[in-house]
């Protein structure tokens, strides 16, 4: 059985009613360029979302130890962190010149009132005044007490040759004492830092001498996908990449050039940042606060609606989900589907996702997917000896498929 790019569907509606204002929500390392919310333990990753109704609210943020596949862990918030797991979100400014107006929050952890003490999984979790969730984003922290080793090849499998991508790795770990690599090791393989297109459950294929060998074929195969579709609103009242129409209304309204459905096209690489964004103006001097939101404009062209399914815009500026706000209506005259929603100035990746009735998202269907596309993929080990009571992360290796190996 072929592990397959279709998720398990979440209509996101928000996780409550106040988080529908909430936009432009990213959990990052101070590093440029750094989009991964995986870093070593101790490296500083800073929550930055901004509130469009732009009254400054006293958010929380709450912080969750949890277990290699997200369930609770017996950890208490005393062994994990050293200060308090809920503290108020204090850093918040209003924006400035912007026809758009919004308070932006940010916080940075570890923070002098909450410093992480273990590797592992954790679930941030942001809180209104009365302490009802908003929202929530994953983050890992690790140790680096192994050396993992990671290759991505075009798939063996006859029938997906040209349209997945098989992983293997190793994992060396001289100076961790493993009796039981099935009970005490597991791994979690993640494609382009989302949660949705992962694969778990992996047995090692060889042992070795402080070596554990992953050399599956097609249980650690992965649709390929194509690479994101781009646009970059960087000015507010012009044109700009893949911005074909500039309209100033209520806020300014952005129309992004028109993507037609083909389904016999052909791979063409296209260098992005596997669904990511990018939050960036050149018209201001500080983008945090000073970036405008337009009202983006989203088309579809295909001479069919797609039978029994709906169209969805979708990156990591919904976090990798599928959001009602996101959804696309199909115009039967001009045979098209059409989709806008506020987004902050910026650079972003995006694609389209179908849903089917049984509520399966398909990422591939609207614009491909092929071996040659360039995918990161992340393999985490958790490790867990006999008589520990949490999973340590103890390790993470990053791999690129290469068309030339």
């Amino acid at each position: 059985m072929y592990k397959k790019l279709l998720i398990p569907f979440f209509i996101f509606f928000c996780l409550s009613l106040f988080s529908q204002n909430i936009k432009s929500i990213q959990l990052r390392p101070l590093q440029e360029n750094n989009f991964s919310s995986i870093v070593p333990l101790g490296i500083v990753l800073e929550l930055s979302f901004d509130d469009l109704e732009a009254d400054s609210k006293e958010y929380q943020y709450k912080i969750e130890h949890k277990t290699h596949n997200w369930k609770s862990s017996r950890l208490l918030a005393s062994q994990y962190i050293n200060g308090f797991e809920q503290n108020y979100i204090n850093n918040a400014t209003n924006s400035f010149n912007t026809l758009q107006s919004y308070t932006h929050y940010s916080v940075q952890i570890p923070n002098t009132n909450t410093v992480i003490t273990k590797s592992g999984n954790y679930l941030l979790s942001v809180l209104n005044e009365d302490e009802e969730v908003v929202f929530t984003r994953r983050f890992v922290l690790y140790e680096n007490q192994t050396t993992v080793g990671v290759s991505v090849a075009r798939s063996r499998d006859t029938k997906t040759l040209n349209t997945q991508q098989t992983v293997q790795f190793f994992v060396n770990h001289p100076t961790l004492k493993i009796n039981n690599p099935g009970q005490e090791i597991k791994v979690v393989v993640l494609k382009n830092n989302n949660w949705n297109e992962k694969i778990t459950e992996l047995q090692p294929t060889f042992f070795k001498p402080n070596q554990l060998v992953y050399s599956h074929t097609n249980k650690t195969n992965f649709w390929g996908g194509n690479e994101y579709l781009n646009f970059d609103s960087k000015y507010i009242r012009t044109n700009s990449l893949n911005i074909i129409q500039v309209d100033k209304r209520e806020v300014y309204h952005h129309f992004i050039y028109p993507f037609t459905f083909n389904p016999y096209k052909k791979y063409m690489y296209n260098p992005d940042v596997n669904g990511q964004f990018v939050i960036r103006t050149l018209e201001a001097s500080e983008a945090t606060t000073e970036a405008d939101y337009a009202m983006m404009h989203f088309s579809l062209s295909v001479d069919e609606p797609f039978a029994e399914k709906e169209v969805y815009v979708y990156g990591a500026f919904s976090n990798f989900e599928v959001m009602e706000a996101h959804k696309m209506v199909y115009h039967a005259a001009e045979k098209t589907y059409k989709g806008n929603f506020l987004l902050k100035q910026g650079f972003y990746n995006y694609t389209y996702a179908t849903v089917d009735r049984r509520g399966v998202v398909n990422t591939n269907e609207v614009n491909g997917t092929f071996y040659e596309t360039e995918n990161e993929y992340t393999v985490l080990v958790y490790y867990k000896p006999f008589g520990a009571f949490y999973e340590r992360v103890v390790g993470v290796g990053t791999g690129f498929f290469n068309q030339n190996e």
